[in-house]
């Protein structure tokens, strides 16, 4: 069977988003090594950290999903690729954002605390990005925030194997989005219901039977999925054979915990954030920015020059 210019594109831009590359690559952030930018490009992220601060303030939450933009994933439909908390309460700064990276010095996956600048400093492209904010009412914020700080309970679910396309519902493997989904559904599940039973596994089980579901790539052929043996990142040997035959992965990804979460807190209210080198585009609601960072009506448009 042939393989169309489309498909070996996708799974080109898929193993290159989600794994092929050394320290500097990946859009989840493998490596905790810092884009190279200027003076005048930190500054402007400075910025919109600042404004991103202010937002969470007046917000009144104690707690916030919070997502940003990395390499392109357009043959996916996918903007976001790296999910964290931010947390009024952290230890480390207000706002902090803790989550999950893949440390080069270790080679293992660690949990990392950043205040938003490093969260911001840490983009792939920092003359256009995108940040998303999902910030939780009372009653889910509640009973997230302190899981989420307590050291004992995150480390719990951290896994000890790392893969960018990491199946949603097995713990040979983690991503640094499915920490997170897994945090929510150790804080909104509540504890292990047997002694036996692995929070990490818990949390899946509670996961799945609330509808939690992965978001999908698909590569349309299943001899893509082969090109998975190409980067150290990327596993098929998670995955159901029913996904396989299918030629797609089901991962968790911002996209996804999003969506789950809007189902499950309808108060929870989100706020998309772009900028480039020249303005800040705010809007409030689920629906989309324009790509481009476009201003469109009834968006906030502030300027940076």
């Amino acid at each position: 069977m042939r393989l169309t210019i489309g498909r070996l594109r996708a799974a080109f831009f898929l193993c290159a988003a989600l794994g092929l590359g050394t320290a500097q690559a990946g859009t989840l952030r493998y490596c905790d090594t810092p884009t190279a930018m200027s003076a005048a490009q930190q500054d402007r992220l400075l910025r919109v950290a600042g404004i991103l601060k202010d937002e969470l303030e007046k917000s009144g939450t104690r707690a916030a999903l919070i997502a940003r933009s990395g390499l392109n994933l357009r043959w996916f439909g996918m903007r976001y690729s790296h999910a964290g908390l931010s947390l009024a309460g952290s230890t480390d700064a207000p706002w902090s954002v803790r989550q999950l990276y893949f440390s080069c010095d270790d080679q293992a996956p660690r949990l990392f605390d950043q205040g938003l600048p490093a969260f911001l400093l840490g983009t792939e492209n920092p003359d256009l990005g995108y940040i998303s904010l999902v910030t939780l009412p009372a009653e889910a914020a509640a009973p997230l925030e302190p899981v989420a700080l307590d050291n004992r309970a995150a480390l719990s679910l951290l896994g000890a194997s790392y893969s960018a396309n990491a199946y949603v519902f097995n713990l040979k493997y983690q991503n640094c989005n499915q920490w997170v989904a897994e945090l929510l559904g150790l804080a909104w599940g509540g504890a292990p219901a047997a002694a036996d039973t692995a929070p990490r596994a818990a949390a899946q089980g509670w996961l799945k039977a609330q509808g939690y579901a992965g978001s999908v790539f698909s590569l349309g052929l299943r001899p893509v999925t082969w090109l998975t043996a190409l980067s150290p990142w990327l596993n098929r040997d998670d995955h159901p054979e029913e996904e396989l035959a299918q030629a797609q992965f089901v991962v968790s990804m911002p996209e996804s915990i999003e969506t789950f979460v809007r189902a499950r807190v309808p108060a929870a209210e989100r706020l998309e954030l772009c900028h480039t080198d020249k303005h800040v585009l705010l809007r409030r609601g689920w629906a989309p920015l324009a790509d481009g960072c476009v201003p469109e009506d009834g968006d906030t448009v502030i300027a940076l020059d």
